[in-house]
């Protein structure tokens, strides 16, 4: 079994636009909160042929993204601070996992925090605020 196989839970995360394009993305469900994952691939290289931060960044917005507006019923959220520390590097082929971490939901902002990780180690760790937005109720014409 590989270790994104559906057998094991995994499923591509559908999300058009940027994500689509460097992805595939997977996610796992289950009773709590969602893992995510993805398998490095060469467009994912940097000019030493590792994983390019920009990328273990933008899978890590993401997730938290998601787990942000979860946390907030569902409401849309925009990140307003995000910081990542890069621990070790990501070979091409591996697997790099997160579960996100709320840490703490106010009433318009939540606070996540999580590790990435790839071969059994801690690749990089990230924290992170959202906003949540509220929708403001329509005016009749």
């Amino acid at each position: 079994m590989s270790e994104l196989d559906p057998a094991a839970g995994w499923h591509p995360f559908t999300d058009p636009g940027f994500v689509d394009l460097v992805g595939p993305i997977f996610v796992r469900e289950g009773d709590g909160p969602a893992a995510y994952a993805f398998r490095a691939e060469p467009k994912h290289a940097n000019l030493i042929g590792v994983v390019q931060g920009g990328m273990l960044m933008t899978f890590a917005d993401r997730a938290l993204g998601v787990t942000a507006m979860a946390a907030a019923d569902g409401a849309n959220c925009v990140t307003v601070q995000f910081e990542m520390q890069f621990i070790a590097a990501v070979r091409m082929g591996e697997v790099v996992t997160l579960a996100p971490q709320v840490v703490q939901r106010t009433g318009t902002l939540v606070f996540l925090r999580g590790d990435l990780m790839s071969g059994g180690r801690v690749a990089a760790s990230c924290t992170g605020v959202w906003k949540i937005l509220r929708r403001r109720p329509e005016v009749p014409a």
